[in-house]
């Protein structure tokens, strides 16, 4: 085994990449289901906040709240099936909110909105020049990054889900049409959210469809587990272990270039020092078939808690919120919830994921959903406090 720990001036986390026998953890695909009667998890629903749709026509929007006994509590609004907040307690009981967000929909509206919290797809990251070829068939998809497609808006703007509770677990589903953002089939997707008793977040993605078509979906949520408000300082004081020894190597657009790569420190401090953060998708450890595996853990020494991510998906994109504003003043910055300002690497996303644009590299896993198939995603963020 060994460590390998990749630093540079702009970074404002520490990342530790573990190649470790010992951190092959797993958890059964069962285990992460709770009791959706558990006594000791509560789920309410009120108003969120209400916009008007493309229809010309005022919708409400629905807030779920899911809360156990140690008073950890999850927001999810029905609109883009979007986490909009996570509070957890420290070290001294203290709750802090430790995802970025907004108060309303105006927010979440807004075209600076960077996907906070929101489940993306059909096909999360990146897909290189927006088109790939499929049974023989070339599909060009939306363009929305210039030359390719980042995350496909299909399931984030303006997508108002149907939500269904059944105890203390909610489900939302959303049906996508075929032909949206070019993608073939109608493809129809559920998200659930269930917390569990011991402070974990379970999130299982199905999803079925009419014709061939792509697929890797994820939650696009930001965390900062020295509170949402707490900025680059915040993160700054983070530490990181991620659960794997390769990454795709990717070209000046974050494009993969179908070659993984070992992780060693003078290639990703170059990396590093050239993005001015971290973008990357890492090849995650896998153990046992079937079951979920330890991704990465986050810990915040000051407040002790931290975040472990499981996931039965084989990569994860660690990216720091690069992409944030560089300043919280200005026309540019970026006001979230209780007039929080968001600024450029204040947050960290870990997206549990297939590799990026897979769909067009032969060697990746396979991306590709058919007629009669369904596709399955399930990540757990399990939240504690360190003795």
């Amino acid at each position: 085994s060994g460590r390998v720990s990749s630093f540079a001036p702009l970074m404002c986390i520490i990342i530790t990449i573990t190649i470790s026998d010992n951190i092959h953890s797993s958890i059964h695909r069962n285990q992460s289901i709770c009791n959706t009667e558990n006594p000791d998890v509560k789920l309410t629903e009120d108003v969120f906040d209400s916009f008007t749709n493309d229809k010309g026509t005022e919708e409400k929007i629905k807030r779920f709240t899911l809360t156990n006994q140690n008073g950890m509590t999850v927001e999810i609004i029905n609109y883009g099936a979007i986490i909009t907040s996570i509070k957890v307690p420290d070290k001294h009981g203290v709750l802090e909110d430790v995802v970025l967000g907004y108060d309303d929909m105006k927010g979440y509206l807004n075209p600076k909105n960077p996907y906070f919290g929101c489940i993306v797809g059909r096909v999360a990251n990146r897909i290189s020049k927006g088109k790939f070829t499929l049974d023989g068939k070339e599909y060009n998809l939306t363009l929305n990054r210039g030359t390719f497609q980042l995350h496909d808006a299909t399931l984030k703007y303006e997508k108002v889900w149907s939500t269904h509770v059944e105890g203390n677990r909610l489900m939302l589903t959303y049906l996508s049409e075929c032909g949206e953002e070019g993608y073939p089939g109608d493809l129809l997707v559920q998200a659930t959210y269930q917390l569990s008793p011991d402070n974990e977040l379970i999130l299982d993605m199905t999803a079925m469809s009419t014709k061939p078509t792509p697929i890797n979906l994820t939650n696009h949520s930001y965390f900062n587990l020295a509170g949402h408000s707490s900025g680059r300082k915040g993160t700054s004081e983070h530490t990181m272990t991620v659960n794997a020894d390769k990454y795709t190597e990717v070209d000046e657009d974050s494009i993969p270039t179908g070659i993984v790569l070992p992780i060693v420190p003078r290639v990703m401090g170059e990396v590093l020092k050239a993005t001015g953060g971290i973008d990357h998708n890492y090849c995650i450890n896998q153990c046992t078939k079937g079951g979920l595996t330890f991704v990465a853990r986050a810990t915040h020494p000051p407040s002790g808690r931290y975040m472990e991510v499981y996931s039965d998906q084989p990569g994860v994109q660690l990216y720091t919120g690069n992409f944030l504003p560089e300043s919280t003043s200005g026309e540019n910055s970026l006001t979230g919830k209780h007039g929080a300002k968001y600024e450029k690497q204040g947050a960290f996303c870990l997206e549990t994921q297939n590799y990026p644009d897979a769909v067009n590299h032969a060697n990746f896993p396979n991306s590709v959903l058919r007629p009669g198939q369904i596709y399955e995603h399930t990540t757990i963020y399990k939240f504690g406090v360190s003795e």
